[in-house]
């Protein structure tokens, strides 16, 4: 199982860190602890992390600020993804932001707030529809990310939330380096995405990679875990490391100990057996026999 890989030119090591629980609940206004969320942001990149996720519509303004104040100045090998393309209504709702002024816009907040001349990814985030992604064509706004690039305010670009007909649109208009998209053991839509995507060189960076898990699933995984010692979380991240080389996972917390918890996933090693146990966990089975 590969330790590292690369978004683009940027080489990051495969468990990440996604800091949108850093802010209140629903990822909006402030967090509870402020000290508390610049300390573990400071741990995970002691422990290793050097690929974070973020944006500046959690809070909003709220992880980027949180950001820059724990780290700046960065490691050098720090990689600091964001996303553009969604707002927050006063009451905390998630709204697209995807014309021309609003990205251009986004853009420019995310190098304020994060203290950086360049971004080092941007990813466009897809609003098409309430949930989960849907059809229509991303080149109109695409094309203004594309503009950026040009312009050096952004180094890298990918695509968040999308259908691989997005997906490949994006390809045919610029360099994509990665794809965010929902996706965990129990939740498996992508499966030939991934594959696909492994195949071009294109990480895939799954969110929720801890969420909805089923009660009878829930109960296999904490079977499975059992015969490694660990947590049924970190069977699940170690899942997704063993699914495909080009799976980063950025699990997020705001808590120390789970944090660690969840690095240390990148040392288990599933053999075989568990492996197929986790593949029926998949289809909401229990373990095999």
């Amino acid at each position: 199982m590969t330790d590292t890989f690369n978004l683009g030119d940027l080489k990051v090591r495969r468990i990440g860190y996604g800091a949108m629980q850093l802010a209140g609940p629903g990822a909006f206004g402030p967090p509870r602890d402020r000290e508390a969320a610049l300390t573990v942001l400071r741990e995970a990149v002691a422990g290793g992390v050097n690929h974070i996720d973020t944006s500046d519509f959690y809070g909003p303004h709220i992880t980027n600020r949180l950001i820059c104040e724990a780290l700046h100045p960065y490691p050098d090998d720090l990689v600091i993804a964001t996303k553009v393309g969604a707002r927050r209504g006063e009451g905390g709702s998630w709204d697209a932001a995807l014309s021309r002024d609003d990205l251009i816009r986004a853009v420019h907040d995310n190098l304020k707030n994060l203290g950086l001349d360049t971004l080092d990814v941007v990813y466009l985030r897809i609003m098409f529809a309430p949930h989960g992604p849907a059809e229509g064509s991303i080149e109109a706004p695409l094309g203004v990310l594309a503009e950026l690039r040009q312009q050096g305010l952004i180094r890298h670009i990918g695509l968040s939330n999308v259908t691989p007909a997005q997906i490949a649109e994006g390809i045919s208009m610029c360099p994509i380096v990665c794809v965010q998209n929902r996706y965990n053991l129990a939740h498996r839509q992508d499966d030939d995405l991934i594959d696909d995507l492994a195949a071009r060189g294109i990480a895939y960076v799954p969110f929720f990679p801890l969420g909805g898990f089923n009660p009878l699933q829930s109960s296999a995984l904490s079977d499975v875990a059992m015969e490694p010692s660990a947590t049924p979380m970190q069977v699940a991240l170690a899942w997704l490391l063993f699914r495909a080389p080009n799976v980063l996972p950025i699990p997020g917390t705001s808590s120390i100990e789970h944090l660690r918890q969840n690095l240390a996933a990148a040392e288990l090693d599933l053999p075989a057996a568990a492996l197929a146990a986790l593949g029926a966990v998949a289809a909401g089975k229990g373990p095999t026999a």
